[in-house]
């Protein structure tokens, strides 16, 4: 669903700062949210107050969808991470999108169809202790939506919440990664090789 045309059909844009909760666990969820310009995080936080990222929502994309579909409590925290526009569109309204918008349903089984294969491949690799291994698959995953030559766009501290490891740790293992030919960096980012 395009962005622009969401608003020319009259839907509001609202703004969030940096580091505002969008929703919180146990919340019910009213909206879809489509992102206009900004970032914004899903996390869990554990007791001692780690966050564990299970997703990254940019520009263009949407989140809060699948418990609305179900009409189940939000599980985790979404949190904007810049400065973010975003158009809250209500469950009357997402599922009139759904049925009167050509591709919009096909879209959306291939968005919620992504998002389950990562939750599944990170809850195998999580399971699998070897730090090297577990942040190897993440890149070539998120490597996925980025051309080649082009840098993938994410932070040491975003790798480590993802993928469960200390900052020092994908420090010391993206080195490790570069000294082995695995992948290949340029000033500290990530270059997509093929």
């Amino acid at each position: 669903m395009d962005i622009q045309e969401l608003i020319q059909r009259g839907f509001a844009v609202k703004e969030y700062p940096k580091d505002k909760i969008i929703y919180e666990p146990g919340m019910l969820p009213r909206y879809v949210y489509f992102i206009k310009t900004g970032e914004v995080r899903m996390v869990t936080v554990s007791e001692h107050g780690k966050e564990f990222i299970q997703g990254i929502f940019k520009a263009g994309q949407y989140f809060g969808e699948p418990a609305l579909i179900v009409n189940r409590r939000y599980l985790a925290y979404t949190i904007a991470s810049k400065q973010s526009e975003i158009i809250l569109v209500n469950k009357t309204d997402f599922f009139n999108l759904i049925e009167n918008t050509p591709g919009f349903s096909t879209s959306l089984i291939q968005k919620l169809s992504n998002r389950l294969f990562y939750k599944s491949m990170m809850l195998e690799e999580l399971a699998n202790e070897k730090a090297e291994h577990r942040l190897l698959t993440i890149i070539n995953y998120l490597m996925n939506d980025v051309e080649v030559g082009d840098s993938l766009n994410v932070t040491r501290q975003e790798l480590a919440d993802m993928t469960g490891l200390r900052v020092e740790t994908v420090i010391r293992e993206i080195k490790s990664l570069r000294e082995k030919e695995f992948i290949k960096t340029d000033k500290g980012k990530i270059i997509k090789l093929k």
